[in-house]
């Protein structure tokens, strides 16, 4: 006896010829053994990021409450003391600071010439190939590496300084790395060297998914490649724009690598260029304020899933309402 398929793709219907008890027993069955599926496949996940997630999650928040050097069981409880103590240190307000300008730069700088550049590599040309392996090398470098490299670049006297110099452009030589004024536009420089390779190549997969022939027949009606661009393409890359811009947030809001390498100590001790990430390092572990520290982490935490859940809310919502189908009977 064979039975129907559910036209949803689920389980298959008990067939129509069978009494009421009967049917009910089979959809129990079925119903069972779907949650068995579900609880075996996810429970290796859940326990993976349970384990590893929400545990140490929990233990930096109950550490966050105690004044703790890493010896021996917090015993000394000071409730929200590291909370108020973080936001009245200026050197962590600096951080914050510097976290905001590295997001908004990173949106403003990166985001235009990622689209100029892959809207460039979007046409055909020789040598395509090469320029898209050449914008993405950055980004697959290592963030120690790139520290490395331009911190030896920018030093006082080096490279850029020499560069600088022999194109008559003396006058812009800077204190690179140890001008409190100018650290963090140059720290902004590196990230988007490093990262914006990666804003090309989302932006080209969406670019791929652009129909031609919507772009052809925009062509025959008589609009510019600009027109065609603005008013074909940019809206239907819009969902790839806001997924590269949710990505950037949350990674400027937590970058440490590529500064932790690239600034000294000593400025990033007076805050000029001074990270969340970097602060919370500093004064959690090299200066075994381990209760500290892990109130830091938390403000990080926090903030970054406000961000991220008010960017869901009101930026990518269409976009996850638009790819949910709802399920036909």
């Amino acid at each position: 006896m064979t039975s129907t398929l559910n036209p949803a793709g689920g389980a298959s219907a008990p067939p129509a010829g069978l009494p009421p008890a009967r049917r009910s027993s089979i959809r129990a069955a079925q119903t069972r053994r779907k949650w068995y599926e579900i609880i075996g496949l996810t429970t290796p996940a859940v326990i993976v990021y349970v384990m590893f997630v929400l545990v140490p999650m929990g233990f930096a928040v109950y550490y966050s409450l105690f004044r703790w050097r890493g010896v021996g069981p917090p015993t000394e409880y000071v409730g929200f003391d590291n909370y108020v103590l973080a936001f009245q240190d200026p050197i962590f307000l600096d951080a914050l600071r510097n976290n905001a300008i590295i997001v908004v730069g990173s949106l403003i700088v990166q985001g235009p010439i990622a689209l100029a550049v892959a809207l460039l590599l979007n046409r055909r040309f020789r040598g395509r190939a090469v320029f898209r392996l050449l914008v993405f090398v950055p980004y697959v470098l290592a963030e120690v590496t790139v520290g490395i490299m331009w911190k030896l670049l920018l030093t006082g006297g080096g490279t850029v300084d020499a560069l600088l110099k022999e194109i008559g452009l003396g006058g812009l030589v800077q204190a690179w790395l140890a001008d409190l004024d100018v650290v963090i536009w140059t720290m902004l420089f590196v990230l988007t060297w490093k990262y914006v390779g990666f804003a090309i190549i989302l932006l080209l997969a969406g670019l791929s998914n652009v129909p031609h022939e919507l772009t052809e027949a925009a062509a025959i009606d008589g609009a510019s490649w600009w027109q065609t661009q603005r008013h074909v393409t940019l809206p239907l890359l819009g969902p790839t724009i806001r997924i590269w811009m949710f990505l950037s947030m949350i990674g400027s809001l937590q970058v440490f690598d590529v500064i932790w390498v690239t600034s000294a100590p000593a400025v990033r001790s007076l805050g000029a260029s001074a990270t969340m990430a970097t602060y919370m390092v500093d004064n959690g572990f090299f200066a075994r304020l381990w209760g500290y520290g892990n109130a830091v982490a938390v403000i990080l935490f926090v903030i970054s899933f406000i961000a991220a859940v008010l960017f869901q809310r009101f930026l990518l919502r269409r976009d996850v309402e638009g790819a949910i189908t709802g399920r036909t009977n």
